[in-house]
C-alpha cells in the first residue's frame, strides 16, 4: 500500500512537471514578469506580450468555456503577473489572488475608447462602425425587409428630419431602424456560388410614428442620400468588444469572400468577411489562420495549385447565420479575397 501511495506521489510530480513545461511552450522568450495595463492597450496586443501565439491566452489566464465567451475586463493601471507554479505557468491580475474580480459593464463602444474604460479586444476604432451598423446583409433578411416608397413632401431624396412613407413595416421588432442599399451578392465558393448575403451601404437611422398598411418614419440620421427601394433592418443591440482570444475547439476551413474598402490585396487592420457563421460553430473571439493559394503554370502552361502557406491570422469580432467578421491581426505576406482560413 505504501509502495502504491508513493508511485501516485511521484507520478502526480512528473504530470504536474509535464504540465508546467507544457506551458512554458508556449510563452515568449521574452515574455515580461509583469505588465502594467495603459491606455490604448488591447487584449490581443498585451497577449502578444506574453505568448507565442496570442490566441492561447485562455490556458495561462485559467478560464473556464463561459469566461472565454465574457471574461473579465482589464483596465489601464492594472497590473498583469505572470506566475510559475508547479501546477504550470499563469497569468494573474496584481491583488486578484484567484484571478477573478467583479467589474461593472462599460455601458456604451464609445467608452471603450476613455482613458479609464476596460480595454478592448482588439482596436476599437476599426471594427467599431462593424458593430454599430452590419455592413452585410444576410439574404433571408433582406428578402422580405420593409422599404422606403418616399416622403410625406414629395422629396425623392430623404434627408434627416424627413418624413418618410414605409412599405411592410412590421410593429413587433421595435421602434428603431437602420436603413441600407443592397449592393453585390457574396457568394460561397465552396457551394458553387450560393448566396450567402450581400454587401451593404449603410444610409441612416429611422424612427416609427406610425405603424399601418404604409407605416411614417422620421428619418433621424441620414449619412448619404436617401431613395424610393432603400431597405430597412432593426438596429442592432449594443456589442461589446470583450472576448477573450481563443482557437476553436474543433476543425473549421473556410474563405476570405470580401474586403472591406475594396482593396486588392489585404494586410494587417483590414476587415475580411468569411463564409462562415454561427450556423457552422464559429463565435466572437474566435482566431483563424490564413494560408494563401498559390498558383502556377506547368511548362505545358496547365495552371497547378501549390500547397497552400499561411499568410496570417484573423480575430473574428461579429458573427452572422452564415458569415462573419474578422479583422486581420497578423499578416506575414499579402492577403488575397479566396485565401483559406482554418482552425490553427
Amino acid at each position: 500500500m505504501q509502495k502504491l501511495i508513493i508511485a501516485t506521489i511521484f507520478f502526480l510530480n512528473l504530470l504536474n512537471i509535464a504540465t508546467a513545461n507544457a506551458n512554458d511552450s508556449i510563452l515568449r522568450s521574452d515574455s515580461p514578469s509583469r505588465y502594467v495595463v495603459v491606455p490604448g492597450d488591447t487584449l490581443w496586443g498585451i497577449a502578444s506580450k506574453f505568448l507565442k501565439d496570442p490566441w492561447r491566452w485562455p490556458e495561462v489566464w485559467g478560464f473556464n468555456r463561459e469566461q472565454v465567451k465574457n471574461p473579465h475586463k482589464i483596465y489601464p493601471g492594472d497590473i498583469i503577473l505572470l506566475e510559475k507554479t508547479l501546477s504550470g505557468t499563469r497569468l494573474r491580475l496584481a491583488g486578484d489572488e484567484e484571478g477573478t474580480r467583479i467589474v461593472k459593464l462599460s455601458p456604451k463602444i464609445r467608452d471603450e475608447q476613455s482613458s479609464t474604460a476596460a480595454i478592448p479586444s482588439i482596436p476599437a476604432t476599426a471594427i467599431e462602425p462593424f458593430l454599430r451598423q452590419p455592413l452585410v446583409i444576410e439574404k433571408d433578411s433582406l428578402a422580405n425587409a420593409p422599404y422606403v416608397l418616399g416622403s410625406s413632401e414629395g422629396r425623392f431624396i430623404l434627408t434627416a428630419g424627413s418624413k418618410a412613407y414605409i412599405h411592410g413595416l412590421p410593429k413587433d421588432k421595435g421602434m428603431t431602424w437602420q436603413i441600407f442599399r443592397p449592393g453585390k451578392a457574396l457568394k460561397d465558393p465552396d457551394q458553387k456560388g450560393l448566396t450567402l448575403g450581400y454587401e451593404a451601404t449603410y444610409l441612416g437611422n429611422a424612427k416609427a410614428e406610425v405603424f399601418d398598411t404604409i407605416s411614417t418614419m422620421t428619418i433621424t440620421r441620414a449619412a448619404e442620400e436617401i431613395l424610393k427601394g432603400d431597405r430597412l433592418v432593426p438596429a442592432p443591440d449594443t456589442l461589446y468588444n470583450n472576448y477573450a482570444p481563443h482557437a476553436p475547439d474543433f476543425q473549421i476551413k473556410g474563405r476570405i469572400i470580401s474586403v472591406y474598402g475594396g482593396v486588392t490585396e489585404i494586410g494587417r487592420g483590414d476587415i475580411v468577411t468569411l463564409n462562415k457563421g454561427e450556423s457552422h460553430g464559429l463565435e466572437m473571439g474566435h482566431v483563424l489562420a490564413i494560408y494563401r493559394r498559390n498558383q502556377v503554370k506547368s511548362l505545358k502552361g496547365e495552371t497547378l495549385q501549390l500547397p497552400d502557406e499561411r499568410a496570417g491570422l484573423v480575430f473574428v469580432f461579429r458573427v452572422f447565420d452564415k458569415v462573419a467578421y474578422a479583422l486581420v491581426v497578423q499578416s506575414t505576406q499579402p492577403i488575397r479575397t479566396l485565401d483559406a482560413v482554418r482552425t490553427p
